[in-house]
């Protein structure tokens, strides 16, 4: 198996490939993109061409513009190794795209999925006990 190191190296065109391939998927222009998301013209250019290599904070801002598992981009530029799971094994995040690339649903219907299942996860999810406020004792007079 490949070293992460090995494979961050081959993976800068690949994450370019990948952005472009969103990119088109999402009907946005590579000016429309760069404004979404923060970034120069030129810049995500050279990303998408494999000639530069972006940061984890420029792959999280793509992401956002793209609606697409910032995850997904890390793995493709090398920075997350696919075999580890960040969620401790849940697999959230396959669900976000499926719904994010599903070509049939308009970008509400998206949105009001994503809710839904936002929300049921946040249901199912055990929350923490509550840490114990330390209680005022009362002082005797006597």
């Amino acid at each position: 198996m490949a070293k992460l190191s090995d494979r961050a190296a081959g993976a800068v065109g690949s994450v370019g490939e990948y952005l472009a391939e969103q990119r088109r998927h999402a009907q946005l222009s590579l000016r429309q993109l760069s404004d979404l998301a923060g970034v120069s013209n030129p810049y995500l250019s050279q990303i998408e061409r494999g000639l530069r290599k972006p940061s984890a904070d420029v792959l999280q801002q793509l992401a956002k513009a793209l609606r697409i598992s910032a995850e997904t981009l890390y793995v493709r530029a090398g920075i997350l190794d696919p075999d580890d799971d960040a969620e401790g094994g849940r697999q959230g995040t396959g669900v976000v795209d499926a719904v994010l690339l599903d070509p049939a649903l308009t970008e509400r219907q998206k949105r009001v999925l994503l809710d839904v299942y936002t929300s049921f996860v946040r249901e199912n999810t055990p929350e923490e006990p509550p840490a114990k406020k330390p209680t005022a004792r009362k002082r005797s007079t006597d």
